[in-house]
């Protein structure tokens, strides 16, 4: 089914609260962990304090992994016993991604925080730095590039992050497209900033409406000192998974290891108002026919309605051509985007309401 930017929740889930619920407590949940393997340059054993934008787009990019090995439909189903063979490979494929994203340094886990950490400090970050939502996109595209090195499943999926607000259609024409007409799979990541100090409430109706999309795999970003991955909205609130519980890491490496800590089991929602400006929209295509049915139809959800008239202030544009190869440095890039602040928080205290 075709989603619309009023299309209510029970249709786009197809079976009501019940089928949002299967579906969320689906989703991969990375949260602050404690007691793993020293980082490289630092006496850092948890990232608990500084590393919830890094746990968000670890979510944002299982989710990703997710469509791509296993399929937008499929649901974890803890309370039933594995019957078949397709059901056993699944289950092998979704401890698989969750072993990528292990908490230390290892070729089996090329997406761990370890490795984010490392790729950061060409960023000029160090372990404990703060992160931002532009910041960490560039980071999962290093990541995805440097995974595929060593692991043949990355070969043929591509991160493509947006410069300057602008997705240049050309250059993930270049990027995605194969010999003899095959495509490699892409995740689109849309750093924006909707607002200046505080998120513009114009933006409010296209920001729900994406997350309408099959195409969507959510929105990292949060409110002020306080990442969230957002996955849906309900009314004027943002329904969320939030980085900000400190866990025990788990040895993803033994066998038949509990999955029971990487998935939420309780939605909580944030009022859209409170939402930080600086969020980064991420957007998974698996086929050349999906990059070309999101050109054509995302337009239409990116236009804040009842604007005057000859002022249209998108939340990104499509460019046809390709990004000049001269662009600024990244540092530069980044600081259009993200403010300076810290995105941490020391535990779960707030004020967001569950579902």
């Amino acid at each position: 089914m075709e989603a619309t930017a009023h299309q209510p929740m029970e249709q786009i889930y197809g079976e009501g609260i019940e089928g949002f619920k299967s579906d969320f407590v689906s989703k991969i949940w990375m949260t602050y962990r404690r007691e793993f393997p020293t980082m490289t340059g630092s006496t850092f054993t948890t990232d608990c304090g500084w590393g919830c934008m890094l746990r968000s787009g670890q979510m944002m990019l299982a989710q990703a992994l997710v469509c791509h090995f296993l399929g937008r439909s499929w649901r974890w189903l803890p309370e039933k016993p594995i019957q078949n063979a397709r059901e056993f490979q699944e289950d092998c494929l979704h401890r698989k991604i969750i072993k990528w994203f292990g908490d230390k340094s290892s070729v089996n886990s090329p997406l761990s925080i370890h490795q984010m950490v490392s790729l950061g400090e060409a960023l000029g970050k160090k372990p404990g730095d703060w992160y931002g939502p532009a910041s960490v996109a560039h980071c999962l595209k290093s990541l995805i590039a440097s995974a595929s090195k060593e692991n043949y499943e990355f070969d043929h999926l591509e991160v493509y992050v947006a410069q300057d607000s602008t997705v240049y259609i050309q250059d993930i024409y270049s990027m995605c497209q194969l010999l003899h007409g095959a495509w490699k799979s892409l995740i689109l990541l849309v750093p924006v900033k909707l607002g200046t100090e505080k998120f513009n409430p114009i933006y409010g109706p296209c920001l729900t409406s994406l997350l309408t999309l099959d195409f969507c795999i959510g929105i990292i970003g949060g409110r002020p000192k306080h990442s969230l991955y957002f996955v849906g909205y309900q009314d004027d609130k943002l329904i969320h998974l939030d980085p900000h519980y400190c866990q025990e890491m788990v040895d993803v490496w033994q066998p038949n290891f509990s999955l029971q800590s990487f998935h939420c089991r309780s939605p909580r929602k944030m009022p859209l108002a409170k939402m930080d400006p600086s969020c980064c929209i991420g957007f998974y295509l698996g086929t050349q026919h999906d990059f070309e049915t999101f050109i054509n139809i995302i337009k239409s959800f990116l236009v804040p309605q009842g604007v005057s008239s000859g002022y249209e202030y998108p939340i990104f544009t499509l460019n046809n051509g390709s990004c000049d190869s001269l662009m600024d440095t990244p540092n530069a890039r980044y600081s259009f985007f993200e403010t300076e602040q810290h995105w941490v928080t020391p535990h779960m205290q707030d004020s967001d309401t569950d579902l």
